[in-house]
């Protein structure tokens, strides 16, 4: 046994199928802290839908101050059909971009990996997708999502939409560096993704990668154009290590990154950015899948992604890798058992979204 912290922790469900995988991650996370003897502070809140019905916007000034006052954040899903026509300002979507700015979490990393107990739901060929292991490190905070001049102008008919992808180097540089530094922990090559041969953003992005890459003589970079990388990621995934790239580049490739991994049910996520005084980061965990709100409230949703997601919490915002690593092993020993949720293609009755965060709990112990 390790040191027992406090871990405050806010936990944000969201919407659609979101209470119900978060529920999971939370049980498993309480099952680890009562056997590592850590007290966990659990507080809840609001964002997305579920904020805009309650509180009329999206993200609550009440959920801005829990987060800044937690250590790290859970999240589940956002975003329902309902609010579909509102303006982008008005969406569900809008809380979630409002939080990641608001902690400041500029890279957003998206490991994706193969088990061999999944390798038949893939689509893909077994010898392609067996031994997968690539981590995605998507800038969170830049680019099209946030760059200004943005909106929709002119009369009725004739309107103009306009966004800007923008990106200053120091925003280019901070997530490289991250990036470089986490393959010097996994197998050192960077590939950095791009579309340096048509936009003077990704010149800049190619330009700033290579000078800063001096740096890290012992890990190799190689420059992908992000239509090339849509490709090789599906032709050859386990030649990538780690993948940096912008924000839009990111969210596309990396939900791509869900046919690897057999179902986008199992990609946990870790936002995370500046380190907190003890060296920690305060970061935004979530599961890379969406709010699917056609299944919500009926038990089919596998919450592995969430629970991931808890144990990339445990290990980022706590440094405690024992903790995370058990309940990896866990997630592991339950999909080897094949007692997994529906879209994992189980040989025998599907297992409900409870039954397989039970399963967890039961593995660790």
């Amino acid at each position: 046994m390790g040191r027992r912290m406090e871990l405050n922790v806010l936990v944000l469900p969201g919407d659609g199928i979101g209470p119900e995988v978060t529920r999971e991650a939370v049980r498993v996370l309480e099952h680890v802290a009562a056997r590592w003897g850590h007290a966990l502070r659990l507080r809840e809140g609001l964002l997305g839908g579920i904020a805009i019905r309650k509180t009329g916007g999206p993200f609550p000034d009440q959920t801005r101050e829990l987060a800044m006052a937690s250590d790290a954040t859970l999240l589940g899903a956002v975003g329902l059909p309902e609010f579909d026509d509102l303006p982008p300002s008005k969406r569900p979507e809008k809380g979630l971009l409002g939080l990641r700015k608001a902690l400041d979490v500029y890279a957003n990393l998206r490991p994706v990996y193969c088990f061999e107990s999944l390798i038949e739901s893939s689509p893909l060929k077994n010898d392609i997708v067996r031994g997968t292991d690539i981590l995605i490190v998507r800038e969170l905070t830049g680019g099209l999502y946030f760059g200004q001049p943005r909106g929709i102008h002119g009369p009725e008919g004739s309107e103009t939409a306009v966004n800007s992808m923008v990106y200053a180097r120091s925003e280019i540089e901070r997530v490289c560096h991250m990036a470089f530094d986490l393959a010097r922990k996994r197998k050192r090559k960077v590939t950095s993704v791009d579309k340096a041969n048509v936009l003077e953003n990704s010149q800049l992005w190619r330009r700033v990668v290579a000078e800063l890459a001096e740096g890290y003589p012992d890990v190799e970079l190689e420059h992908m154009l992000v239509d090339n990388c849509a490709m090789q990621l599906l032709l050859r995934p386990t030649e990538f290590d780690v993948v940096v790239t912008e924000n839009l580049f990111g969210d596309i490739l990396s939900d791509e990154g869900s046919v690897l991994a057999g179902s986008i049910g199992m990609l946990p996520s870790a936002s995370v950015g500046n380190r907190l005084p003890n060296g920690a980061w305060r970061g935004l965990f979530e599961p890379v899948h969406g709010s699917a709100p056609d299944i919500a409230g009926q038990g089919k949703a596998n919450p592995l992604a969430a629970i991931g997601s808890a144990a990339a919490m445990l290990n980022y915002s706590f440094g405690l890798t024992e903790e995370a690593a058990a309940i990896e092993s866990a997630v592991s020993q339950v999909l080897d058992s094949g007692r997994v949720t529906a879209d994992l293609k189980p040989t025998g009755p599907p297992a409900s979204t409870a039954e397989v965060g039970q399963a967890v709990c039961d593995a660790i112990a």
